[in-house]
């Protein structure tokens, strides 16, 4: 299915507003509450809108500190790449893992409380997770700017 304008349109109010109400989307938009409802429910069902969810303050929820970690594995035979991902996707500290291009294997998001926050979960997860080679990582010191929309 191709997205058209009306579609574009409503994902853009959503991505930023996912709990509008279907009458004030429909006005947001231009459609009636009908129409409105039909394209959102389409976009559902054909997998352009995912999910649902609530975006939380890290700094109330006592996760302030993000880390990135580059992750160099022991290979790149499948099995490696198979067993690494398993186990990184339990690791609930984990926000984000990107298999990368370029130096390193891996990029891992993590959060945690602080630097010792950070140094246990180095301790009690990262150090465990199978084929690993080397890792480095790097504190962000401030965000700058972030987002969940996508541009459309």
């Amino acid at each position: 299915m191709q997205l058209d304008d009306t579609d574009r349109r409503l994902l853009r109010v959503l991505q930023k507003e996912g709990r509008i109400s279907n009458a004030e989307l429909s006005e947001r938009v231009n459609l009636s509450p009908s129409a409105c409802h039909r394209r959102v429910a389409r976009l559902e069902r054909d997998g352009f809108i995912r999910d649902y969810v609530a975006l939380l303050d890290a700094r109330k929820v006592a996760r302030p500190t993000t880390v990135f970690v580059e992750i160099t594995l022991s290979g790149q035979a499948d099995e490696v790449l198979e067993a690494f991902e398993k186990a990184v996707s339990r690791v609930p500290d984990v926000l984000e893992c990107h298999l990368m291009a370029g130096s390193a294997d891996y990029l891992l998001k993590i959060v945690a409380e602080d630097s010792e926050d950070f140094a246990r979960i180095h301790r009690q997860h990262l150090t465990r997770l199978p084929g690993v080679a080397r890792m480095q990582s790097s504190f962000a010191l401030r965000t700058v700017f972030k987002t969940t929309a996508l541009p459309l």
